[in-house]
């Protein structure tokens, strides 16, 4: 049991780089799965360029899509903005981008792998008419003609099937450079941002740990205590209807209530709260009425904040 403990208290510590690397390795296995057994390229002048282009940048763009789907965040925005208003201007786009660079994780990671591997650059490079008047420079007159059946490498005299391996080898090689470069784009970028974010940072490195500990503890006695409240509430109101009698009343939380402690976080220096629950209940003690999440500024490195999501969080 301490073993389970040990191993869970690490993955609650490491959480999201654990969930980063996690996405990135089924990432990379869907690619190769993919790109083996439904990739096939039809060497045509035609189709090379619009199908190697479909295979490697719609799985991209499907996974980025999912990675907002999968976003707490983005639905903690979203919910009700028709309704009272979407927060608007740089706030707003702040606040967009950390969502994006969160998601575009898996997206990146596939098209970093497909370039690696080869296939879908290959294959698309053999069908444009730019990439074929820089390769076919100082070549055999016929390599305009033999640049995409490249991939399907299918040439019986010997001096065409030596200019398509020739080809071959350069788009390889042009496919996995550019994949290295992509892969450096995305380590060297984000520890930039986030070098930038932490040095930025309005509170300490130990209040930051503090923090994260505080919002796993909120979260969790937050589902403990609205799963409590929920069966309390439907026992009730199941019990009266049987027994065809009034309810007890049970004090719920009004949807305003629900509103202000689901809007997004926004750090105030001169107020130290931890989450918009822990301001709606100190605000609400000193008889505030307006709780607004405009009372402050977005912060990047307090994006977790609003991520916290109740599903995340595993009972102990």
């Amino acid at each position: 049991m301490e073993k389970f403990r040990e191993v869970l208290n690490l993955h609650l510590k490491h959480r999201n780089a654990l969930g980063y690397c996690l996405v990135s390795l089924l990432t990379a296995g869907g690619e190769r799965i993919f790109s083996t057994t439904v990739f096939q390229c039809p060497c045509s002048a035609a189709w090379n360029l619009p199908y190697g282009l479909v295979f490697l940048l719609v799985p991209a763009l499907a996974l980025f899509l999912l990675g907002y789907v999968l976003s707490a965040r983005t639905w903690r925005l979203l919910t009700g903005c028709c309704a009272r208003g979407c927060g608007a201007g740089l706030r707003g786009a702040l606040v967009c981008a950390q969502i994006s660079a969160t998601a575009a994780v898996a997206p990146l990671t596939w098209v970093a792998v497909a370039l690696l591997g080869g296939a879908f650059y290959e294959c698309a490079a053999s069908g444009s008419g730019v990439l074929a008047r820089y390769l076919c420079v100082g070549r055999d007159p016929r390599c305009a003609a033999q640049l995409p059946l490249v991939p399907c490498q299918q040439a019986q005299a010997p001096d065409v099937k030596q200019l398509q391996k020739e080809l071959h080898r350069e788009l390889t090689a042009q496919s996995q450079v550019l994949g290295w470069i992509l892969i450096a784009i995305v380590i060297i970028v984000p520890l930039i941002f986030t070098s930038i974010n932490r040095c930025r940072s309005p509170v300490s490195y130990m209040q930051l740990k503090f923090w994260e500990i505080y919002l796993q503890q909120e979260q969790q006695i937050f589902k403990s205590q609205a799963t409590e409240h929920a069966t309390q509430l439907a026992k009730e109101n199941v019990k009266c209807f049987f027994e065809r009698s009034h309810p007890q009343e049970c004090n719920t939380p009004s949807i305003e209530d629900w509103q202000k402690i689901s809007s997004l976080y926004a750090f105030n220096p001169k107020e130290q709260y931890y989450s918009t629950l822990h301001k709606y209940v100190n605000k609400t003690q000193e008889n505030q009425s307006s709780i607004s999440s405009e009372e402050g500024a977005t912060v990047p490195v307090l994006g977790f904040v609003d991520s916290s999501d109740m599903n995340s969080t595993t009972d102990l």
